[in-house]
């Protein structure tokens, strides 16, 4: 595989000094989760990736393989409010975002209307079991993972920085649940799959949690940091191939794309949107930035095209029927696009 090479770098050298403080942050956040969290490296690195970028994150799991724990853990040692929704299917728009209550004023007697803040209002958001709502409620995410706002009564009120939204799903069992809507699918910048650890790693994990565990955490990154980390990313330079190259995988999803491969066009429903390609450029300059880089490689992208992709790559009933799934897809959408010559 070839390999741009680039002279391009970060602008300033308060840049390079912010990357290798974003790169010391990322170490220490580790260590500190290590305290409470046992193995699943590759998720923890894409949950990081997810805050670097300032996106949201899908993850899809089978019970008890600490989704919830992590994303908890995750909050306690970077030190921001946190807020865990349990989706259900009696839960109203108005238990995510917040309502308008009559109270009385107790000095002059007189009625007004009072916003109660929903627990949207919060810098780490987990909807947990998010498939168990309605469509209807689901929907009361949208404007908040996008906008980073709600709009109430005619009101709109800007929800604090840095936030996020991490969901959980059961991939098991799915009676009693609703389909996400492909629209707030791709708000998500990653659908991060969570397995079953290896045996070593779960004997670890059966040992830590049935002895007392009391950690106590250190604070390496603030919510301010996370801001700035995030404007830093988008400073990264991308070469055009790189570029090119984001663009050429997610064009190919798509089924009626002259440039899809046979499998795409006979198992594929709906390929990738626009959010896809800037996902994978996005993801690839934090991934880099996390790397000791201080530019986007093929690599990069390549290594960020499944959990991009997965929830993007909608397979139709034949796909279904034969079990192809978006993986093996995304695997043979790898092999035929040709990552492009440098000529840099």
């Amino acid at each position: 595989m070839s390999e741009v090479k680039t002279i391009v770098e970060l602008e300033t050298a308060d840049d390079v000094a912010l990357a290798d403080r974003m790169n010391a942050g990322r170490q220490r956040v580790i260590t500190e989760l290590r305290k409470l969290i046992i193995g699943q490296d590759a998720v923890i690195n894409q949950v990081l990736l997810t805050l670097f970028v300032g996106g949201n994150s899908l993850i899809v799991g089978v019970p008890g393989l600490a989704k919830t724990l992590l994303i908890h853990t995750m909050a306690r040692v970077l030190d921001l409010k946190f807020s865990r929704i349990q989706f259900t299917p009696d839960l109203m728009p108005s238990d995510i975002t917040g309502t308008d209550l009559i109270q009385e004023d107790s000095g002059t007697g007189r009625r007004q209307m009072v916003f109660a803040p929903g627990p949207i209002f919060a810098n780490i958001v987990l909807a947990d079991e998010i498939n168990r709502t309605p469509p209807k409620t689901q929907s009361a995410l949208l404007e908040a993972m996008q906008e980073h706002r709600v709009t109430i009564q005619g009101r709109t009120y800007t929800l604090e920085e840095p936030f996020y939204v991490f969901a959980t799903q059961n991939p098991i069992e799915l009676e009693g649940t609703y389909p996400l809507p492909e629209a707030q699918l791709d708000r998500f910048m990653f659908h991060i799959v969570i397995e079953h650890p290896p045996e070593e790693e779960e004997l670890d994990v059966v040992r830590t949690t049935t002895a007392i565990l009391e950690p106590h955490f250190e604070r390496p990154v603030t919510g301010s940091d996370l801001v700035a980390f995030q404007r830093l990313v988008r400073r990264v330079p991308v070469a055009d191939p790189v570029l090119r190259y984001a663009l050429a995988l997610v064009r190919a999803s798509r089924p009626k794309s002259p440039t899809a491969p046979e499998p795409v066009k006979k198992w594929v429903a709906f390929g990738g949107s626009v959010r896809a390609a800037q996902y994978l450029v996005l993801g690839g300059k934090a991934r880099a930035l996390t790397s000791g880089r201080y530019h986007v490689s093929f690599e990069d992208i390549r290594a960020l095209a499944h959990p991009v992709l997965r929830h993007r790559v909608l397979t139709n009933f034949h796909a279904q029927s034969e079990g192809v799934t978006s993986d093996t897809l995304i695997d043979q959408l790898l092999e035929s696009v040709a990552v492009p010559r440098s000529g840099l």
